[in-house]
C-alpha cells in the first residue's frame, strides 16, 4: 500500500512538471511604450517552439517547463531575453531601439511608418492634419499601383483611366487638379501634355515605405494644395542588412470569354514625316511616307500578369553610409467593356459597344544614399526613375460604324534630389536643411492610328478612313529649397521653434502635335473578308488633309519664387504653429504655329499672400483635438491660358488666356484619439471656401459651342471624416467614412417653346462623391502564419461631365468594390501570397437624372427613371505570388 501512495504521489509530481503552461504577453517599445506588431518570441531551450506578436503587440505561447527563457528579436530593436516561471502567465516586454554609436555619429534607429504603429506614431506628432498608410499595410493591400491604394484612406476617391485602373486621387471631393504630388516631400513634374497633376499609377506600390496624405498645409509646405499633398515615402536604407525579393502572376477574368486585341506596337516609327524631314517650312507627304505594320492586329489570349521586385539595403564605413537600392518590374493585361446607350441623335437600340484591351508595362527604380559626416552633418541623395508603357486597343462599334484605334503610349518621371541637413549649437539647436532638385517627365504617344468602317464594320470609310497622329512633350524642373530652424528653449518648459525658408522653380515645358488624315477612293468599298482581313491590308490612297501647327504646340515657361516665415510654441499640453507664406508665379507660353487671332505669346504674374495656423491641445493621454486654418491657391494647368481651337467630334475645344488662379481659406477640426500605438479612433470637420474655382463647361460663342475652361464663381465644400482602426489579436477592423458637400451655382441654358433662356442651377463641384466608405476587416494568425485582408470601398454618386443643360449633366453612380489578399510566413522568411480584386464586378454606371428634359426620350434603358448614358466593367483579378525577406 505504502509503494502504492508514493508511485501515485510520484505519477502526480511528473504529470505536474509535464502540464503546458500557458504564456500570454505583449511587447513595447520600452521608451514610447508602443505595441510592437510582428515580433518574435522564441523559446531559448527549445527554438523550434515560438510566436510571433499580433495586431496588438500580443502573443501567447504553450510551453511543457516549469521554467525556461524566451529571446524576443525584431528589427531595429536589441534583442531581449527573460526568464519566465509558473508565475508569470501575463508579462510585458520592454524593447530598447538598437542605437549605433560611431565615434562622433549616432545613426538610430527609428521607425519611419514602414508598421501600423510607426505610421500612427507620425500622425499623432504632426502638427498638421495628416494621414498615413505603412509600408506593412500596403503590402497586404489586394492593390498593385499607388493609385490603387490610396483609395483605401479616408476622404480620398479615385478617378480611373481607360482601362479602368485607379489614375488620379480626389482629396475631399476636391478634383485632382487641387493637390500636388511629392516624392520624399519634393514636389515632381507631370508627364500630362495639358495639366500639372501627376498620375499615380505610374508608380508601383512595393517601391513605399509609407503613403502620406497631408490635408492642412503649413507655411513651409508649397501653396499650391487646396485638397491637399501627397508624398510618396520610398524606401530608406535600414539600420542593419536587408533583402527583399518577391514574385507574383496573374490573369483577368475579363479574357476567359474574349480575345485580347493587341498590334504590333514594336513597328512604330517614332518620329511624324514632317520630322523625319527636318521640319521645313513647305512639305508634301504621301501614303509611302508612312509604316504601315503597326496596323497588323492580332486577336489572342493575354499571358499572364508578372510583377517582381527586388530590394537591397545596407549600412559601409562604419554604418555612416546608408544604401537603398530598389527596383520593380510589373506587366499586366487590363481591359474595359462599355456599352453606350443614349447620346443626343442616338436611335433608340443602337448600342455602342466600346472594348479596351490594354497591356501596361511599369518600370521602377531608385537609389537612395544616406552619409553621415559626423553627428552635426548628414547628406541624403536620391535618384528615381518611374517608366509606365501602355499599348492599348479600343474597339468602338454600333449598327453603323466602327472606330478602331491602337495608341502606344510611354511617361516616364526622372527625379535627382541631393539634401543637407547640418546642426549647430548644443544640441542642435540652429539646423539648415536644404534641398537641390533636378527633375524631368516624358510623355509620348507617336503614330496613334484610328481606322474608320462603316456598315458595322464591313466596309472601310471614304472620309476619315484613317486618322494618325504623333504627340509628345516634357516637362523639365530645376529647383533649390532651404529652411533654417532655431529652437529656444524657456525656464518653464516651453520653447519656441523659429523658422524661415525659401524656394525656387524653373520649370520648362514643350508641346509637339502633329496629325494626318486618310481617305479611301470612293467607289473602292474595300469589304472585309474579301479586300482586306486585316488593318495593315488596306490601300489608304490619299493624305486628305495634315495639321502640323495644332494648338498642342507650344512651350511653357514657370518661375516660381517662395519665401516663409513660422513660429511653433510650446507648452504643457499646447502646441501653437502661425506662419505665413509669399509665393510669386510668372507663368507663360509661346505658340509655335500661332493663327492669325491669337496672341503668339502670353503669361500671367501673380503674387499670394498664404497665412496659416494651427492649434494642437493634448485634451488626455494619447489624444489631440486640432484646429487648421491655411489660405492655398490653384493655378491654371498650362495648356489652359493658351488660346488654342481643338475641333472635336462632340464639341470643340478653347483655352482661355483670362483664367484667374484659384484661392481657397480652409479650416480643419479633427479630434484623434490612440488608445494604442497602431490604433486610432479621428473624427474631423473641414470647411473650404474656393474664390474662382476652375472648371471646364460648355460656353456659347456665337453659333457654337465650346468646352473651356472657365471660372464659375465662388464655391464651398464642407464635409466630415472618420477614421478607426481597432486590432485584437488575431483580427482587426480599418474603416473610415468622408461626407463631402459642395455648391457652386452656374448659368444653364434651358428651352422655352422654341426660346433658349439663361437660368441659374446649383450643383456640387466637379468629381466630388458625396458618400465614401472604406471597411477591411483583417485577420492574423501568429501560430501558423496567416494574414489576410477584406476590403470594400464605396464611393458614393458623383457628377461626371457639366453640360451647359438645366438638369443634363452626367452623373456616375454610386459604386461597390470588393477586395481580398492573404499571406501564408514560413519561418524561413518566405511568404506565399494572394491577392483578389474587384470580386463582384459590379458595372460602374453613367446616367441623366429624370426631368422635363429628358421626358420626351423614349426606348432607352433607365434607372429609377434616370435616362441611363453607359455601363462599364473591368473584370476581375486574381494574382498569386511569393516574396522573400532576409
Amino acid at each position: 500500500m505504502k509503494k502504492r501512495v508514493i508511485l501515485g504521489l510520484a505519477l502526480l509530481t511528473i504529470g505536474a512538471g509535464a502540464s503546458a503552461m500557458n504564456l500570454k504577453g505583449k511587447i513595447k517599445d520600452a521608451k514610447t511604450g508602443e505595441e510592437i506588431i510582428g515580433a518574435s518570441v522564441v523559446v531559448k531551450e527549445e527554438p523550434s517552439k515560438g510566436a510571433v506578436t499580433g495586431l496588438d503587440g500580443s502573443f501567447s505561447l504553450s510551453v511543457n517547463r516549469p521554467t525556461f527563457t524566451i529571446v524576443c528579436t525584431y528589427i531595429g530593436y536589441k534583442n531581449y531575453e527573460m526568464k519566465v516561471t509558473s508565475k508569470d502567465a501575463d508579462i510585458e516586454i520592454p524593447l530598447t531601439s538598437d542605437d549605433v554609436l560611431l565615434g562622433e555619429v549616432t545613426v538610430v534607429a527609428t521607425n519611419p511608418g514602414r508598421s501600423e504603429a510607426g505610421a500612427r506614431a507620425i500622425e499623432r506628432k504632426a502638427m498638421n492634419v495628416v494621414n498615413v498608410m505603412s509600408a506593412k499595410a500596403i503590402e497586404l493591400s489586394p492593390d498593385i499601383t499607388v493609385a490603387n491604394v490610396i483609395q483605401r484612406m479616408s476622404g480620398v476617391t479615385i478617378e480611373r483611366n481607360s482601362s479602368g485602373e485607379g489614375q488620379y486621387a480626389i482629396l475631399r471631393g476636391m478634383d485632382k487638379r487641387y493637390n500636388y504630388t511629392l516624392i520624399n516631400g519634393v514636389k515632381i513634374p507631370s508627364p500630362d501634355n495639358k495639366n500639372r497633376f501627376v498620375p499615380l499609377d505610374i508608380f508601383p506600390s512595393e517601391m513605399l515605405d509609407r503613403l502620406e496624405v497631408t490635408k492642412s498645409l503649413t507655411a513651409n509646405m508649397e501653396g499650391d494644395g487646396i485638397g491637399g499633398a501627397v508624398n510618396l515615402v520610398m524606401k530608406d536604407a535600414p539600420t542593419e542588412r536587408q533583402f527583399t525579393a518577391s514574385v507574383s502572376t496573374g490573369y483577368n477574368a475579363m479574357y476567359f470569354d474574349r480575345d485580347f486585341q493587341s498590334f504590333d506596337h514594336k513597328a512604330i516609327v517614332k518620329d511624324s514625316p514632317y520630322e523625319r524631314m527636318g521640319k521645313p517650312e513647305y512639305f508634301r507627304v504621301t501614303p509611302d511616307d508612312f509604316n504601315y505594320d503597326n496596323l497588323h492586329m492580332k486577336w489572342s489570349k493575354p499571358m499572364p500578369d508578372l510583377n517582381a521586385s527586388l530590394s537591397y539595403g545596407d549600412r559601409f564605413f562604419d554604418d555612416r553610409l546608408g544604401v537603398m537600392v530598389a527596383g520593380t518590374f510589373l506587366n499586366t493585361y487590363r481591359g474595359k467593356e462599355s456599352q453606350i446607350y443614349y447620346q443626343p441623335g442616338r436611335e433608340s437600340g443602337n448600342i455602342e459597344y466600346r472594348n479596351y484591351s490594354s497591356q501596361q508595362t511599369r518600370i521602377g527604380a531608385h537609389v537612395k544614399l544616406d552619409y553621415h559626416i559626423n553627428e552635426n552633418n548628414k547628406l541624403t541623395w536620391y535618384n528615381g526613375y518611374m517608366d509606365m508603357r501602355e499599348a492599348e486597343v479600343r474597339d468602338q462599334k454600333d449598327d453603323d460604324e466602327e472606330h478602331v484605334r491602337m495608341k502606344w503610349n510611354r511617361q516616364y518621371i526622372i527625379n535627382s534630389t541631393l539634401k543637407g541637413e547640418h546642426g549647430f549649437l548644443d544640441d542642435h539647436a540652429l539646423r539648415l536643411n536644404w534641398s537641390a532638385v533636378a527633375s524631368k517627365a516624358y510623355n509620348e504617344t507617336p503614330d496613334n492610328a484610328e481606322v474608320g468602317l462603316l456598315d458595322g464594320g464591313k466596309r472601310v470609310a471614304v472620309n476619315d478612313a484613317l486618322i494618325r497622329r504623333w504627340e509628345h512633350n516634357s516637362d523639365r524642373d530645376f529647383a533649390g529649397y532651404i529652411d533654417l530652424m532655431y529652437k529656444l528653449n524657456l525656464s518653464n518648459g516651453s520653447s519656441f521653434d523659429f523658422s524661415v525658408g525659401g524656394m525656387y522653380r524653373d520649370k520648362k515645358r514643350d508641346s509637339y502635335f502633329n496629325e494626318y488624315k486618310f481617305k479611301t477612293t470612293n467607289g473602292d468599298p474595300q469589304i472585309k473578308g474579301e479586300d482586306w482581313n486585316n488593318f495593315d491590308e488596306i490601300v489608304f490612297p490619299d493624305v486628305s488633309s495634315r495639321n502640323i501647327s495644332g494648338a498642342l504646340n507650344y512651350d511653357a515657361t514657370e518661375k516660381i519664387g517662395a519665401g516663409y516665415g513660422m513660429v511653433k510654441y510650446t507648452w504643457s499640453k499646447w502646441e501653437l504653429i502661425a506662419g505665413v507664406r509669399v509665393e510669386h508665379t510668372d507663368q507663360g507660353y509661346v505658340l509655335k504655329f500661332p493663327t492669325e487671332n491669337a496672341d503668339p505669346e502670353g503669361n500671367q504674374k501673380y503674387t499670394d499672400v498664404l497665412p496659416s495656423f494651427h492649434a494642437k491641445y493634448n485634451v488626455h493621454e494619447n489624444a489631440n483635438l486640432r484646429f487648421s486654418y491655411a489660405r492655398a491657391i490653384n493655378r491654371p494647368s498650362f495648356f489652359e491660358i493658351v488660346p488654342y481651337t481643338i475641333f472635336n467630334e462632340d464639341f470643340d475645344e478653347k483655352g482661355n488666356p483670362d483664367l484667374k488662379h484659384t484661392v481657397a481659406d480652409n479650416v480643419d477640426l479633427r479630434y484623434e484619439f490612440f488608445p494604442k500605438s497602431s490604433e486610432q479612433f479621428m473624427v474631423g470637420l473641414f470647411y473650404k471656401h474656393l474664390k474662382n474655382p476652375i472648371e471646364t463647361g460648355l460656353l456659347n460663342m456665337g453659333q457654337n459651342t465650346y468646352y473651356v475652361p472657365m471660372n464659375f464663381g465662388d464655391a464651398d465644400n464642407m464635409g466630415v471624416e472618420v477614421d478607426v482602426m481597432k486590432y485584437f489579436n488575431w483580427f482587426g477592423i480599418k474603416a473610415n467614412y468622408t461626407y463631402t458637400h459642395s455648391k457652386i451655382t452656374t448659368d444653364k441654358r434651358i428651352m422655352e417653346g422654341s426660346e433658349v433662356k439663361t437660368v441659374r442651377q446649383s450643383r456640387p463641384l466637379y468629381g466630388q462623391a458625396g458618400h465614401v466608405v472604406n471597411l477591411s476587416l483583417l485577420f492574423k494568425s501568429t501560430k501558423y502564419g496567416w494574414e489576410g485582408q477584406i476590403a470594400g470601398s464605396y464611393t458614393g454618386k458623383r457628377l461626371s461631365e457639366v453640360s451647359n443643360y438645366f438638369d443634363d449633366d452626367i452623373w456616375e453612380d454610386g459604386y461597390f468594390q470588393l477586395d481580398a489578399s492573404i499571406e501564408k510566413s514560413f519561418k524561413c522568411g518566405v511568404n506565399l501570397f494572394a491577392k483578389a480584386s474587384n470580386l463582384l464586378d459590379i458595372p460602374l454606371l453613367r446616367y441623366t437624372h429624370k426631368g422635363p428634359h429628358t421626358d420626351g426620350v423614349t426606348n432607352f434603358e433607365r434607372k429609377n427613371g434616370n435616362l441611363i448614358e453607359r455601363k462599364e466593367w473591368h473584370g476581375q483579378t486574381i494574382m498569386l505570388g511569393v516574396r522573400y525577406k532576409l
